[in-house]
């Protein structure tokens, strides 16, 4: 089932996109400890120098050394430090070789890290000798979208989740109404074959023969009916032959069954278009598009079926002078259970778009519709 197919590619899809994401992570993560560690040995080393000079003589150097120590051990926050004149005197882990004005891109810069961070002063002897503008670090900026990215998990995994449990709330509905139509086509076959039966009795009793005629049509209908119930649930058998003229069998089938206050219209090609098709379910459409577009006539008004060649597509148009359909309804209507009858189920439509989309590779849809007016509903398949 194409269908079917869809929701599972993009469960994959979705799967494979956590699992990177994850992945991403899990790296990101690990970079993350090993730059903290190094960072942690760094301030223990510069303590550990600090220590030291604390034991020696301040004339020997030792305090310039502590000092340098600490100002090159900040080798990952772009910081620059500007003099009371708003000077830029000095900048360390920022990159300008590549911009084409330094000057413009440092003051903009400086803008930059005061909204992110607030400057320092320098003070000694309680003057201020210049101010320090720093930014974050990339690896800050990294952590700042960390949460980010945990949600966007946690999203994936809930669509997953989601998917796989509507995948099999389908599967069994799926797998219930198959049943269903199964055993009605058992139970169909059983009277099914005593009405055979009693056929052949009426032919030996000289009864009219056109009215065996007739009844022979509708044993051979209740067959076709039983032989679609039976076909749902299993990949049925396509074979290539003339939409026109299966469409026009239907048509005319329904037409004589139908009330004679429908005006019926059927507008086709003269030659054949040869279309790979499973009859009894393509025909059984037709019926529900049709019995569907009476319905909401109300057994009163013009129906039309049109096929249209149209380059690489056929296009089946069925269309009716009923009361239409409200724009926000055209997908809805070929939903499971979706009805505008007080009795009806709500399968019609939802196993016409089974059977065009999933069992024919065509699609199925409501081509315009006016309140009152009517619509046209439109079937698109590929000639073979």
């Amino acid at each position: 089932m194409s269908l079917y197919k869809n929701t599972n590619f993009l469960r994959w899809i979705i799967i494979g996109t956590s699992f990177i994401i994850i992945s991403l992570i899990l790296w990101n993560t690990y970079t993350f400890f090993q730059h903290f560690k190094n960072e942690e040995r760094t301030k223990m080393q510069n303590w550990s120098y600090a220590v030291g000079s604390l034991q020696n003589p301040l004339s020997d150097g030792s305090e310039i050394e502590v000092t340098s120590r600490i100002i090159e051990s900040n080798t990952s926050t772009p910081m620059m430090i500007v003099d009371p004149s708003n000077k830029i005197t000095s900048i360390r882990n920022i990159d300008t070789l590549k911009k084409r004005n330094p000057k413009i891109y440092l003051n903009k810069l400086k803008l930059k890290f005061e909204k992110e961070n607030n400057p320092i002063p320098i003070i000694y002897k309680n003057e201020t000798l210049s101010v320090i503008y720093y930014g974050n670090s990339p690896l800050l900026n990294k952590l700042k979208y960390y949460p980010l990215a945990l949600l966007l998990i946690i999203l994936l995994f809930g669509a997953v989740v989601y998917f796989f449990y509507r995948s099999s709330k389908v599967a069994s509905q799926n797998k219930l109404w198959s049943g269903m139509a199964k055993e009605t086509a058992h139970q169909i076959g059983t009277p099914l074959s005593s009405l055979i039966g009693w056929t052949e009795i009426l032919k030996s009793e000289n009864v009219n023969p056109d009215h065996i005629k007739e009844i022979e049509k509708d044993v051979e209908r209740l067959q076709t009916i039983t032989d679609r119930f039976s076909k749902i649930g299993s990949i049925p058998t396509l074979k290539k032959m003339d939409i026109v003229k299966a469409t026009k069998e239907s048509f005319d089938y329904i037409k004589s069954r139908s009330s004679k206050h429908i005006d019926f219209e059927f507008k086709a090609p003269n030659t054949a278009i040869n279309v790979n098709l499973n009859p009894q379910l393509y025909i059984w459409t037709i019926e529900n598009l049709v019995k569907n577009a009476i319905d909401a006539m109300k057994g009163k008004g013009q129906l039309k079926i049109e096929i249209i060649p149209n380059g690489n597509l056929v296009n089946i148009r069925v269309s009716d002078s009923g009361k239409g359909i409200p724009k926000q309804f055209y997908k809805k209507i070929f939903e499971t259970g979706y009805t505008s009858k007080k009795r009806g189920w709500g399968l019609g439509l939802s196993l016409a778009k089974r059977i065009i989309e999933d069992y024919h590779n065509g699609k199925i849809k409501v081509l315009s519709s006016e309140i009152d007016k009517g619509t046209t509903i439109q079937i698109s398949l590929k000639p073979s």
